[in-house]
């Protein structure tokens, strides 16, 4: 069943990708999913995005080793290959690239995952501060195919305040 994320945002999906009931997926929680129209070898690249207010004061680093290590529990040799701190002060955010085999309709697969955290205000109570991650997973062969996809994707990602443009 999808989640709603805890701070409202926007987006607008890269041409061609479609939308994807995310119960429909292996990733509990999810508010969103999106799907590539051409899959690699029966894998659909996917663009995924959830949320939380996170406990404490954990950091963007901490939530992004949380999420190595869920991928840990249900795929193989899960490592990280790159992590950049980005964004400013104001905003932080995180991004990092994991590589991990899993299987996949009954098939082992060699998988990327690209992740990017990013730290957003809560509009009802700017004293909160919520992480949005999105996620895009692709075949190793298709990764780099569709990252520009995904990095246009994420250009487009904002709280939406309710007033329309």
């Amino acid at each position: 069943m999808p989640t709603t994320l805890p701070v409202p945002i926007e987006f607008r999906l890269p041409e061609g990708w479609l939308p994807a009931r995310p119960e429909g997926t292996d990733s509990p929680g999810l508010a969103f999913a999106a799907v590539h129209p051409q899959p690699d070898a029966g894998f659909a690249a996917n663009i995924t995005i959830d949320g939380e207010f996170p406990p404490g004061e954990a950091t963007l680093a901490e939530l992004a080793d949380e999420s190595v290590e869920r991928l840990r529990e249900g795929a193989e040799s899960a490592v990280v290959i790159d992590r950049r701190e980005v964004g400013s002060p104001d905003v932080p955010a995180l991004t990092q690239r994991v590589t991990f085999s899993a299987v996949a309709k009954e098939t082992r697969r060699d998988l990327v995952q690209s992740q990017v955290y990013l730290s957003v205000v809560d509009v009802e109570d700017p004293r909160k501060r919520a992480v949005v991650r999105l996620a895009l997973t692709a075949t190793a062969a298709q990764h780099d195919e569709v990252l520009g996809d995904f990095q246009d994707f994420i250009r487009t990602v904002r709280p939406d305040t309710g007033v329309g443009e």
